[in-house]
């Protein structure tokens, strides 16, 4: 009974220390082939896009209905504290080192008190930032339907 005991704690500690010794980073290399200049790698983006433009735009005391009408839903909502909202946005071009946005929003009573993280509002960029106009033209419509459709559609016109 004593060497089944034995066995077992020493099976334990081996089995333990077998698992400490083999972490390595979260992240496993990457092929020979991949680190070559010529193979593609496509891009990857994640999260939301959020512009400087918009970011201007916040001001201090909107709604967050407001806010996610100009921002968008937020990638990240934690359920302990509604209050806070994190706008985060990735990307990794190719061979390149991925780039990370963060934006935090912070509201008390449903109205933003605070906001956080690499991007932050610039009133003299935004009153530097000139307006554009938006002209759309748009062309006549011209009534190109064959003959059965102008038939079907309308059979007062057959007459």
């Amino acid at each position: 009974m004593k060497k089944v005991l034995a066995y077992f704690i020493i099976g334990a500690i081996l089995g333990l220390a077998g698992c400490a010794f083999g972490k390595k980073d979260s992240q496993p290399e990457p092929s020979v082939l991949e680190k070559l200049p010529f193979v593609h790698k496509m891009t990857v983006q994640q999260g939301n896009i959020v512009t400087e433009e918009m970011i201007d735009r916040l001001e201090l005391g909107m709604t967050q209905n407001q806010v996610r009408f100009l921002l968008g839903t937020p990638m990240l909502t934690d359920l302990f504290h509604t209050n806070r909202w994190d706008y985060t946005y990735t990307i990794r071009r190719g061979h390149d080192k991925m780039a990370m946005t963060r934006l935090t929003l912070l509201f008390e009573t449903d109205r933003l008190v605070e906001v956080q993280g690499d991007l932050r509002p610039n009133p003299n960029r935004a009153a530097q930032r000139q307006p554009t106009d938006l002209l759309v033209s748009v062309p006549d419509w011209e009534d190109d339907r064959g003959l059965f459709a102008r038939l079907l559609a309308d059979p007062e016109a057959a007459e």
